[in-house]
């Protein structure tokens, strides 16, 4: 009789914890224990230290960096690891959510943003979302963003700019977009495939002149294409 084939292991999320204090760290690692999918590769207490690891860690695909580091902060280093690792998804790791942290976080290449009060199940989400190419923001710090989104999208309402002509389906996506649902969460609510998901992604955010998501649900604000 056939042994059964053993199950696969999940795809493995490789996770470099950068703080300038070690408590934080473990602290972090604490959190993900039991988490089969996620494993911490490396540490580093610095930005220099954190660059020099990745060059021994092909394999990292999220960084998650505290912002208030001495010598080089934590958006100068997003910088310099979107700069040359760009399939690293970024996620920024802080005590404050005020809209300049968290605009500085995005315009560096951040992907994610969560305060030091999280808890084990934000934090995992929060990894798996952005190794998938996904953002995330903790509540408070998604409040903050769209708050001060609204208000620019205000400010710009005079704009003599007309909305993009999107179809049904990409007005449908634009929603869940803005809901935060990952690609696959949308495929499944849509009863679509990822690949089709992330082609109407594309094609949306080409036709509305936009580079990142932020982008893009500060242009649907402006333009009421989402309620």
């Amino acid at each position: 009789m056939t042994a059964p084939r053993p199950e696969p292991e999940p795809d493995l999320i490789q996770v470099l914890l950068v703080d300038d204090h070690q408590m934080i760290i473990e602290g972090i690692k604490t959190l993900l224990q039991g988490e089969a999918d996620i494993r911490v590769v490396a540490q580093a207490t610095s930005g220099a230290e954190a660059l020099r690891l990745l060059q021994t860690q092909p394999g990292v695909n999220v960084a998650i960096l505290d912002l208030n580091m001495p010598q080089m902060s934590g958006v100068e280093l997003a910088r310099a690891i979107h700069t040359a690792y760009p399939q690293i998804g970024i996620m920024a790791l802080s005590m404050f959510h005020d809209h300049a942290s968290v605009a500085e976080v995005l315009e560096a290449g951040g992907s994610g943003y969560l305060l030091k009060s999280t808890n084990k199940q934000e934090l995992s989400a929060a990894i798996r979302q952005v190794a998938a190419g996904n953002t995330f923001f903790s509540p408070e710090v998604a409040s903050t963003l769209l708050a001060n989104l609204q208000i620019m999208a205000n400010r710009d309402r005079n704009r003599d700019d007309r909305a993009a002509e999107l179809t049904n389906r990409e007005r449908e996506i634009l929603q869940l977009i803005a809901r935060e649902y990952s690609n696959s969460h949308i495929a499944e609510t849509l009863f679509i495939s990822e690949r089709t998901v992330e082609t109407h992604r594309k094609n949306i955010l080409t036709k509305t002149n936009s580079k990142s998501v932020v982008g893009l649900i500060q242009y649907a604000l402006r333009h009421k294409l989402i309620v």
